[in-house]
């Protein structure tokens, strides 16, 4: 088996795909063959050495925590998939993995892939699709005829806060490029604003709930979009902000959180086609770190990248 991996924290160079062996699921996880996988900023954030006080100093690690595939076993106790049965979901984020012909995560980081659900589609849905549910439902609580603004309303993150904002029964409004406007309008947004010619000092419009999705908006800015008892999610989170949310009640730094429940609800929506990803780039594992390296360096690929393991 291979997968991509790196031996120190640091830049793209660090990135080899190298031959490993899978081991065997323990109590509570699953061993699955991925099919395809998908590429997140979280992955060379985590490979930059960013998070190593959770992540650790043991070498190789591995890479990715999106994807698709099939169960190839599971560990005593698990009861929410078997053998065989088609899944998406997440890697276990100390350990990754999703970057390889396998590998092994937890029972409630997967759900059964719905029939309707291609892998490619499903691949790019967890860790998106996850953060903008631990925003709008967990945070924000977010209740049916409320106003949401999305910064960055077209790209993964983004994309799945509307679609999930107006399952929800929300009106969403947000901002993008001025490229990116057709497709925001094609996800339903009420009003979507440039966000290099927008002074959103100057806008009229409150919210119950701003979504920095492309996490460049600044906390006073989101603030000040709020109606009264509104709040702004963070999704570019510091030891600062935390602390100021706790004196600060509308402010909300998140990080995603997976739940079996939250897959579940997720998996429903992209099976009845209200929750869908935009694939805009697919290569085999073979080609997968030029892909990475480019993403990482800012190219725009006008949806998820996606690395296919057969």
């Amino acid at each position: 088996m291979k997968r991509i991996q790196y031996h120190r924290y640091g830049g793209p160079e660090t990135m080899r795909l190298e031959d490993f062996e899978l081991e065997e699921p323990g109590a509570g996880e699953v061993a699955v063959k991925v099919k395809f996988a998908a590429i997140n900023p979280v992955d060379w954030q985590v490979r930059s050495g960013r998070m190593k006080i959770m992540t650790g100093k043991a070498f190789p690690r591995a890479m990715g925590i999106d994807c698709s595939g099939t169960v190839i076993s599971v560990g005593p106790g698990v009861t929410r998939v078997k053998p065989g049965d088609a899944v998406f979901g997440m890697a276990r984020f100390k350990q990754s993995g999703a970057f390889g012909s396998a590998m092994i995560t937890n029972e409630s980081f997967l759900v059964r892939k719905p029939d309707a659900l291609s892998f490619e589609n499903a691949a790019c849905l967890p860790t998106p699709s996850v953060t903008a549910w631990n925003g709008l439902v967990d945070k924000a609580s977010l209740k049916a005829g409320q106003q949401v603004f999305v910064n960055g309303c077209t790209g993964a993150v983004g994309a799945a806060t509307v679609q999930i904002a107006r399952m929800l029964g929300a009106t969403v409004s947000g901002s993008c490029s001025a490229g990116a406007m057709p497709r925001a309008r094609a996800l339903g947004l009420q009003g979507v604003y440039d966000y290099r010619t927008t002074d959103f000092s100057q806008l009229g419009e409150r919210f119950d709930v701003v979504y920095d999705a492309a996490a460049t908006m600044p906390t006073v800015a989101g603030l000040s979009l709020l109606r009264g008892k509104g709040v702004f999610i963070d999704l570019a989170p510091t030891p600062g902000k935390f602390l100021r949310s706790f004196v600060n009640r509308k402010l909300k730094p998140i990080i995603c959180s997976p739940r079996a429940e939250i897959l579940d609800r997720l998996a429903r929506a992209a099976g009845e086609g209200s929750l869908l990803l935009p694939v805009a780039d697919t290569v085999p594992l073979s080609d997968a770190i030029g892909l990475i390296g480019d993403i990482e360096a800012g190219k725009k690929v006008g949806g998820k990248g996606l690395i296919a393991m057969d």
